[in-house]
């Protein structure tokens, strides 16, 4: 049996335990955990999203020292994995031989929404109605684009002002993708209002709980959004990155666990952002913001520029950023807390 049949074979229910083993596995170097581990998140992206909640609070409490760690249920609804979306989904893993950047990995991402089964668009639409982040939320009407020429006449120092700099300096566009490129409007109205308030809104969401714009910074807020409203692209994504990390670049993926869990425990943490009238804080500071919701900033052992550091990094600097992995993952192996990294 190939690696690949491993993981879908392993794509199912784990319990606790199975979880904690597989963790505790990954954290000494075994290529066998870091397989449990994707093939886990791949259950709750692509078959099974009520189970996700549980699953990640083990992985991260596992991987974190810290947690909950609440028993999987057993015998939630689940969409068959098939040998269709299998083919899909790997082609995205192999598509990191061509090389991604963050515009054209989202695309490919959410284009396995198309390959899942047809059940999945109910099981998501029954997490987004049922999830703490997002079930007061969806009850309201799909929002209009956001007004660029407003957050422009906004005072300096203020979320609109600091979302327009971003936005202007950067060259993003306002909501990451299309709406109706991406057939938003086609998804029942949960799903529909969801995916549209949180494009519209991740780049706020950076500004106010802390999320640079480096490459480790969006995986994290990808973590931050799942712990936060249960977000199906997230785990999707998720599940991806970490399937391309097993499979394509294994000595990275200590990193992204820790990256991934130290987020996830952050949107477990934080008030539920999307119930804010966000257009209402425009004019207002992110100090006062945070201040008022009670928004803690994420907080990382790893400095945001770690991955463009490894990439541009001089020998010498590449150096010392081993050496200081390579006691990370030392520390790892002793199942120590980890440090703020230095």
């Amino acid at each position: 049996m190939t690696r690949r049949e491993q993981l879908q074979q392993s794509a199912r229910r784990m319990d606790s335990a199975t979880i904690a083993a597989a963790v505790a596995a990954a954290k000494r170097g075994k290529s066998d955990g870091r397989l449990q581990l994707s093939a886990a998140m791949a259950w709750v992206a692509y078959a099974c999203p009520d189970a996700c909640e549980a699953v990640c609070d083990n992985i991260a409490s596992a991987w974190l020292g810290s947690g909950p760690t609440p028993e999987i249920p057993v015998g939630l609804p689940e969409a068959p994995l098939e040998d269709s979306f299998w083919s899909a989904f790997w082609a995205v893993v192999d598509g990191h031989d061509e090389g991604y950047d963050a515009l054209s990995i989202t695309v490919a991402v959410a284009a396995l929404a198309g390959a899942v089964h047809p059940r999945m668009a109910e099981l998501a639409e029954h997490q987004a109605r049922h999830h703490r982040g997002s079930a007061e939320a969806v009850k309201k009407p799909v929002p209009d684009r956001t007004d660029i020429e407003a957050l422009a006449g906004c005072p300096p120092g203020s979320l609109g002002r600091s979302l327009h700099t971003m936005i202007v300096e950067n060259g993003y566009d306002p909501e990451v993708l299309d709406r109706e490129a991406i057939a938003l409007s086609e998804l029942p109205h949960s799903l529909h209002y969801l995916n549209a308030r949180i494009l519209q809104m991740h780049d706020v969401w950076h500004l106010v709980a802390g999320y640079e714009t480096t490459s480790s910074n969006e995986i994290a807020i990808s973590a931050f959004q799942l712990a936060q409203f249960g977000h199906n692209y997230s785990s999707m994504f998720l599940a991806a990155v970490l399937a391309i990390s097993t499979f394509k670049e294994p000595l990275g993926f200590t990193i992204l666990m820790q990256i991934i869990c130290e987020a996830w425990q952050h949107g477990r943490e934080t008030p539920v952002m999307m119930d804010i009238e966000w257009e209402k804080e425009w004019n207002n500071s992110l100090e006062s913001i945070r201040s008022a919701h009670k928004i803690p900033t994420y907080q990382s052992i790893f400095p945001a520029d770690l991955l463009e550091s490894i990439e541009g990094a001089s020998l010498w600097k590449k150096l010392q950023l081993g050496l200081q992995l390579t006691r990370y993952n030392y520390r790892l192996r002793q199942n120590k807390r980890q440090p703020a990294y230095q």
